[in-house]
């Protein structure tokens, strides 16, 4: 992913033209306040992508850790747990 670099005069100046372009390259742009980086704007897409992939990735996390921990049960057990689980939520 290859972001833009803009000053914050731009985000002002130039909105659509920054918003045109996060949605169609699909990059960042880097908005800079007094030449230092400040704000990263991009899609709305490709945030709710990102904030998904990081939801994903600390559920796996979570996961891994409860396997290294030894918090672990078997598969048939699982399912089951998860199955009267649904069906509660479903008749409750």
């Amino acid at each position: 992913m290859e972001a833009t670099i803009r000053p914050s005069a731009d985000l002002r100046n130039h909105y659509s033209e920054i918003s045109k372009q996060c949605r169609e390259t699909r990059n960042a742009v880097i908005i800079t306040v007094n030449g230092r980086g400040d704000t990263a704007v991009l899609g709305l897409q490709d945030y709710y992508q990102m904030k998904s992939e990081l939801e994903l990735l600390r559920t796996l996390a979570e996961a891994d850790d409860d396997v290294k921990s030894g918090r672990v049960a078997p598969i048939k057990d699982s399912f089951e747990e998860l199955r009267a689980s649904l069906l509660e939520r479903k008749n409750g």
